[in-house]
């Protein structure tokens, strides 16, 4: 009756929590290699995801900084399964916590990201096709990409240009899947009649 290994055992650690592929972190050695292995590869997604929600490097520094030491903490609780959905679920959490204190607006709310102007591969490799599209329509979409909704705004720039899945974007504005995929959506059909409204001319010079 002791030793029910079988059915009786139950593992130290919350209910509900799968042990698929889940690490062991219960040593600082442990949590040191799993950040190494898992998280410090998101890091860079992580920044720009902050940057567009604070729409300030200096910011999303810190909120990236604030992330991962709660990240560390919380290293117990992480299945190993996704390790950029994780980080991103920390980062939003932290980012409401702090726009708290500052400001009242909700993520994509009427505010988010307003007055900020879009950066296009700020941090990423760009490749030639977005090469092309910056050196020939850099005005024309930096407009079009203003003129959208901010709600509109964020997810396009999370996905289009951070390249975050439609599941990574919602997990970091904390919406669902389908208001994503509706959002986004919208967003291009809008950037599309756009740009072809501004550059009704073109192509009949050759």
């Amino acid at each position: 009756m002791n030793g029910g290994d079988e059915t009786g055992k139950k593992p130290d650690r919350p209910a509900g929590f799968q042990q698929v592929s889940r690490p062991a972190i219960d040593s600082p050695v442990a949590r040191a290699a799993m950040f190494r292995d898992r998280i410090e590869p998101e890091i860079e997604v992580l920044l720009r995801v902050g940057h567009r929600l604070t729409g300030s490097w200096a910011d999303a520094e810190d909120l990236v900084q604030e992330t991962l030491i709660r990240a560390w903490r919380a290293a117990d609780r992480f299945d190993g399964c996704h390790p950029r959905a994780w980080p991103l679920t920390i980062l939003r959490h932290t980012y409401l916590n702090t726009l708290r204190h500052r400001r009242p607006d909700p993520i994509g709310g009427a505010s988010a990201l307003d007055g900020h102007r879009p950066a296009f591969r700020t941090s990423g490799q760009p490749n030639p096709e977005d090469q092309v599209l910056e050196r020939r329509f850099s005005a024309g979409l930096e407009h079009a990409v203003a003129a959208l909704d901010p709600r509109y705004r964020t997810v396009l720039l999370l996905v289009d240009v951070d390249e975050l899945s439609y599941a990574e974007a919602a997990e970091a504005l904390g919406i669902p899947l389908g208001t994503v995929m509706s959002r986004l959506s919208r967003a291009r059909d809008k950037m599309r009649r756009q740009l072809k409204a501004a550059k009704p001319d073109e192509g009949t010079t050759s």
